[in-house]
């Protein structure tokens, strides 16, 4: 495992993180299976675990907890995110700041954070929502400094809105962010336009989420793969939505690396950008730990193949 630095916290991170969305409220989870993969994630070098009140409401929280507390001798980051007070995501600027973030809606869920996760401290609070109408809120800006003066959190960050990631520069310039959570994969480049220079400028650190574009880049969907209503990638890979990913898939298939996967490819198209501090995979199982820890001592792909894969960006305006 390789790792970087966290932009300008004194966290040195594994370039792959570990997403605990997946094992906290998707269909097909298996808690048992779930605390085993952890485990060992952070035997094979993963020391970056991200989690969210959102996922299973404290459960993903429960569990990097649990991994933390069973391995102090290791230097192991834990980040969690508060969800909006009016449950509403994306964020969006026809909300006041005070109907998402309030001061005594944030501490609260820290409470609730640090009572399932069993710590002190958090060691990176995000925000789960961001709208940068919000960036200029005295509360916002003595909020973040009171969570760092009490001790309670270590850094703090936002995780951006899906296809909007120049929303959140105006708040990354006031100082209070160490860093920005962003979905980046070969299909979304676009954070490359103006957040990454940005980031790079100020020193912020680039979290990269939804590498495997919810697993669009897996290479396991087909025209046949269905999911249970009550998950939310039934939405996502609504029909029109599935059949368009497809075809794009098919596209990159035809200049895959012989010996490579396609996960493999987007992975490493992502370590490729020296501005991505560390990338958060989603893992279920063992085998799935195993594959991904793997890639970062693959390393980044060449010139060419990058070059290829820019020609692959989708500015996409997905159906409902």
């Amino acid at each position: 495992m390789k790792y970087r630095k966290l932009g300008g916290t004194d966290f040195a991170v594994s370039e792959i993180a570990y997403g605990v969305w997946g094992m906290s409220s998707w269909s097909g989870s298996d808690d048992r299976q779930s605390r085993e993969s952890l485990k060992l994630s952070a035997g094979l070098g993963c020391n970056f675990f991200d989690s969210a009140w959102a996922y299973g409401e404290g459960k993903g929280d429960t569990f990097v907890g649990e991994l933390k507390r069973a391995h102090q001798d290791s230097n192991l980051y834990v980040a969690s995110k508060i969800p909006p007070m009016n449950r509403k995501w994306p964020a969006s600027s026809r909300y006041q700041y005070a109907q998402v973030f309030p001061a005594q809606h944030v501490f609260k869920y820290v409470d609730l954070i640090l009572g399932k996760a069993g710590f002190p401290c958090i060691d990176l609070l995000q925000f789960h929502v961001w709208d940068d109408s919000w960036a200029d809120e005295k509360e916002f800006h003595q909020m973040i400094i009171k969570l760092k003066s009490d001790g309670l959190i270590r850094a703090f960050g936002l995780s951006l809105n899906r296809w909007e990631p120049e929303n959140g520069i105006r708040a990354l310039r006031t100082g209070l962010v160490d860093t920005v959570q962003v979905i980046y994969n070969i299909f979304d480049q676009a954070p490359e336009d103006e957040l990454f220079p940005v980031c790079r400028e100020l020193n912020i650190g680039v979290i990269a989420r939804v590498p495997l574009d919810e697993g669009g880049l897996s290479g396991k969907l087909t025209p046949e793969t269905t999911f249970a209503k009550d998950d939310w990638r039934a939405g996502y890979f609504s029909p029109e939505n599935l059949r368009a990913t497809l075809e794009r898939v098919e596209r990159l298939n035809a200049i895959l690396p012989d010996k490579m996967t396609l996960p493999e490819m987007a992975l490493r198209f992502i370590l490729s950008n020296p501005v991505v501090s560390t990338m958060i995979v989603g893992m279920r199982n063992p085998a799935h730990v195993r594959q991904n820890m793997a890639v970062s001592n693959a390393g980044p792909l060449s010139a060419d193949l990058l070059s290829e894969l820019k020609k692959h960006r989708w500015d996409r305006k997905p159906k409902p």
